[in-house]
């Protein structure tokens, strides 16, 4: 049982010690995505590679719903205890 990134799947590190830069979701990307996902609807049979692009496109989804449900409790918390602020003495 290794030691696993979870970011590329790399063998040996952790994840915050990942020493590869993250893939930028630029034109290229999108295109690659989309050949992909039209060679699987065609049944085409995908190379090795373009099944890890897969596994690093699902990654990347992943961490980005991640950051989005934190972003969104943080926001959450910060709208529910500035409408509690109030000139009156607490109550116990």
């Amino acid at each position: 049982n290794q030691i696993r990134c979870y970011n590329y799947r790399g063998v040996g590190h952790f994840s915050r010690n990942c020493t590869v830069r993250p893939r930028r979701r630029d034109a290229a990307y999108h295109q690659t995505q989309l050949l992909i996902a039209q060679k699987e609807e065609a049944r085409i049979q995908l190379q090795a590679e373009e099944f890890d692009l897969i596994d690093v496109a699902a990654d990347l989804d992943e961490i980005d719903e991640v950051n989005a449900n934190c972003i969104l409790m943080a926001n959450l918390q910060q709208a529910s205890t500035s409408g509690t602020q109030t000139d009156k003495a607490p109550v116990y």
